[in-house]
């Protein structure tokens, strides 16, 4: 059990990360990469990213990092900075910033668990060379492993914080962390974390980044040192398609499905969407009913438009990045594509001058 303690001041500081951490989201796939837990949604994307990794100089970059990171169990937190959160290239120069002391009390603290190999002893002696063919095949498998998903990663995460935005709006920053079950349990001043170690954490000021993860799996994941920057990692809700097929073929199924489904009223909905809505949300708005919003919806979550996940006795729908592409283009080239048989619903305006979300 991670129990976090909060002060008052530490309420006011906790918050829902914007993006994917793109080293967290590396160290956990890593993970979910070697494991065989039989999780269908994870399937698909490591039968296409092991077969990548047969390649023998992409198989030599992958072996760098698998004595660093285990199947599960502790790994070194200086592979995931606070800077990771500025980006990917920010945390890399993170990585090779780590002081020389810090390397070798985070490796040896691995060596006790598990044999590391000989060039692990020259990284924890702060080797650059070692450092710098570390951080290069840390690139190299983002690259392969994680680049190529990158919008439906962020889509996941963008999800998850419509949701915990409504939460935080309906009941503050408690009702935040207490809408974290059944993983967590909310009691104050103490947010208790199902996790593999007993473990206390006091943020004493600090606040706390609550950092929504895709590969995270069944329990979240935190920091081993106290004095760094607070974290907790937490497994998002995740569909089978999120990563599905990127492939020529999956492409041209996903372009059958939205010729399938333009038209004035999903393209209505499409766009009332955008700032997040429940089913009953979207019939008020749009005039229709309930059913029909509902079978809208459906059509563009399929389409891969728009993502929908729980929230308490309601779904809430929000756009992946394709379906928000789709509201920037222009209205001549949708108006070509329009099904003539769809009159029906108030016209969407598709184009908006500010351009984003």
């Amino acid at each position: 059990m991670l129990r976090i303690h909060f002060t008052a001041e530490d309420l006011g500081r906790t918050r829902v990360a914007a993006a994917p951490d793109p080293l967290w989201e590396t160290v956990l796939s890593v993970q979910r990469l070697l494991a065989r837990d039989g999780d269908v949604v994870f399937d698909g994307w490591r039968q296409r990213v092991r077969a990548a990794f047969t390649q023998p100089s992409l198989l030599d970059q992958l072996r760098l990092l698998l004595p660093l990171l285990p199947p599960r169990g502790y790994f070194p937190d200086f592979l995931t900075p606070a800077n990771g959160a500025q980006g990917l290239r920010a945390g890399i120069e993170a990585i090779l910033s780590t002081p020389k002391q810090r390397l070798r009390a985070e490796l040896e603290l691995l060596d006790n668990r598990y044999q590391l190999p000989s060039w692990v002893g020259a990284l924890a002696n702060g080797d650059r060379e070692v450092l710098q063919r570390l951080t290069s095949a840390i690139l190299c498998y983002h690259e392969v492993a994680l680049a190529p998903y990158q919008s439906r990663l962020q889509a996941c995460v963008d999800s998850d914080r419509a949701v915990r935005a409504r939460t935080v709006l309906d009941a503050g920053s408690e009702g935040l962390l207490s809408g974290l079950r059944p993983l967590m349990r909310w009691s104050y001043p103490v947010l208790e974390v199902e996790y593999p170690v007993d473990q206390d954490l006091r943020l004493e000021g600090r606040g706390l980044l609550l950092l929504p993860s895709f590969f995270c799996y069944q329990y979240p994941v935190s920091l081993m040192d106290p004095t760094l920057t607070p974290v907790l990692v937490y497994p998002v809700e995740r569909e089978v398609q999120w990563l599905g097929d990127t492939s020529e073929r999956g492409q041209s199924e996903t372009e059958r499905s939205l010729a399938a489904l333009l038209g004035n009223t999903r393209a209505g909905v499409l766009e009332a969407v955008a700032p997040g809505h429940t089913t009953s949300e979207l019939a008020r708005r749009m005039g229709i009913s309930p059913a029909s919003a509902s079978q809208h919806a459906t059509v563009l979550r399929n389409a891969g438009l728009v993502a929908s996940r729980r929230y308490g006795s309601a779904v809430l729908h929000t756009l992946t990045p394709l379906g928000a592409s789709l509201l920037r283009r222009p209205p001549a080239d949708r108006k070509r594509e329009q099904p003539a048989h769809d009159r029906a619903g108030p016209p969407a305006q598709l184009v908006r001058g500010h351009g984003k979300r």
